[in-house]
């Protein structure tokens, strides 16, 4: 069947296709390749330039000329790797084996230019994770500096601007579904963006450890052919190459690994996502229950059906959709901390293919990113039935009057408290003849009488704007 959106498989790249294309240009096959051939054309300079190796200085127009095969990379330059990989092309044989056909086919290019003669260079006593292991690290920098952290910054400043806005909302607060001393909106939202800001301050500092080591992490065969050269030094200055300033992940190489490397800063990086999901879960599903009590209400879409049978309904779906996809995400999420960093000896590849569902999982994760960030631009904040709800509930006082009477030496306060108002109906009426009825003096009285469920809020506001 034809490709469309309407016959693709993954909701990514049918449903959500709008999104997907957003990490199309970082997490695709087609990304993967073209990485790998930067990473193998960045070598090549990078060899020219070393003292000791064998290779000819190549000049800056050449240096250009690979960094511009890189640059340029095309989809149909893509489709003629996967040839050499599946089919064979132009008298290459199929090679069954992704990097070689990177390297087949960077070869083939040189021999139409100037380097020709530096042609067998390419892939320079490398291992296929040398060239993976840097390609999928840049593949999820870019994804997360163009894509995830911008959606996430979005979510993070909502919240910010709710908690100054609503500081001083007061609201019913629930324990255990049941009514609560009182806290404020603003607060609590003030609560997820601290959770969603700490998780993004470790996100945004991250280091990803990349090998470069050659076969089983060695650099045998480096140090047979070359054994004049610093080949841990050169292959650290190599991989820094790809981190800049305005990166704030950056790469590194890690000296000590296997064939492959043991990712484990990968499975530090997926933990650290799939607990910005969870934050943002919690936050979807308390949202929703905000809608539900009417607390918070939608805007009304033009031309929007909220069901197909009741036509008043409307739905918090941006919410919905939100939990639903971070929750997809973080199942992946989980199974790469647990699988990752485990490999059968020296090398399996049991990683491989799971590292190419990465961006099923980042897509997942950017999907209820941009859900959450859609929904919470569709809501606004009912005061009044906050207000409401909150009054109708004067027993939510009782722990300050209880507490005050202990400050006060009143005998057995909380079990006072406890008589008057547990699992009982009662006014602000009753709270003031219990009052009156007790043995503390006209000052504490009034103190007393001067807690309402609409101002006992502590130091909720502060906290709030902080």
């Amino acid at each position: 069947m034809q490709f469309d959106p309407l016959t693709a498989v993954s909701p990514i790249d049918g449903r959500y296709r709008i999104y997907g294309d957003m990490l199309s240009a970082s997490v695709s096959e087609f990304a993967l390749i073209q990485n790998r051939v930067r990473v193998e054309c960045e070598y090549l300079v990078a060899l020219s330039e070393a003292s000791g190796v064998g290779i000819r200085k190549l000049t800056a127009g050449e240096k250009k000329t690979l960094r511009d095969i890189a640059e340029n990379f095309s989809l149909e330059d893509a489709r003629i790797v996967k040839k050499i990989e599946q089919e064979g092309y132009d008298g290459i044989p199929a090679t069954n084996h992704d990097v070689k056909a990177v390297e087949y086919y960077l070869k083939k290019k040189l021999k139409d230019t100037t380097l020709a003669d530096v042609s067998e260079w390419p892939h320079f006593a490398l291992t296929s994770e040398d060239v993976n292991s840097i390609a999928h690290a840049l593949m999820l920098r870019s994804a997360l500096e163009t894509t995830l952290l911008p959606a996430l910054d979005i979510v993070q400043k909502g919240l910010g601007g709710w908690a100054k806005e609503y500081a001083g909302t007061a609201m019913l607060a629930r324990t255990h579904g049941q009514p609560a001393s009182p806290t404020t909106f603003g607060k609590e939202m003030r609560v997820f963006e601290s959770r969603l800001s700490r998780q993004l301050e470790e996100l945004g500092k991250r280091t990803i450890l990349v090998k470069f080591g050659g076969a089983t992490g060695n650099w045998s065969a480096h140090a047979a052919a070359a054994p004049d050269v610093d080949w841990i030094k050169f292959s650290k200055k190599f991989v820094e190459s790809f981190n800049d300033k305005k990166q704030s992940i950056k790469l590194e190489l890690n000296e000590y690994t296997t064939q492959i490397e043991l990712h484990d800063t990968l499975a530090e990086l997926f933990d650290n996502l799939r607990r910005v999901n969870i934050v943002l879960i919690d936050l979807s599903q308390d949202i929703w229950r905000y809608i539900s009590d009417g607390w918070l209400t939608q805007k009304a879409k033009a031309g929007e059906v909220g069901s197909s049978a009741m036509p008043h309904k409307v739905n918090p779906i941006d919410f919905e959709n939100a939990e639903g996809n971070l929750g997809v995400a973080n199942a992946l999420f989980t199974h790469y901390s647990h699988k990752l960093p485990i490999s059968r000896l020296q090398r399996d590849l049991s990683d491989s293919t799971v590292e190419r569902t990465f961006g099923v999982a980042l897509g997942h994760s950017y999907i209820g990113h941009r859900s959450m960030a859609r929904g919470m631009g569709k809501v606004s904040v009912n005061e009044e039935a906050m207000r409401s709800d909150l009054t109708a509930h004067p027993e939510v006082i009782a722990e300050a009057i209880q507490t005050v009477l202990r400050k006060e030496g009143v005998e057995v306060p909380y079990e006072k408290l406890k008589e008057l108002t547990r699992g009982k109906e009662i006014s602000m009426d009753d709270i003031s003849k219990f009052i009156d009825n007790l043995d503390v003096s006209n000052d504490v009285k009034k103190r007393l009488k001067s807690f309402r469920p609409e101002n006992y809020i502590g130091l909720a506001e502060e906290i709030a704007k902080k």
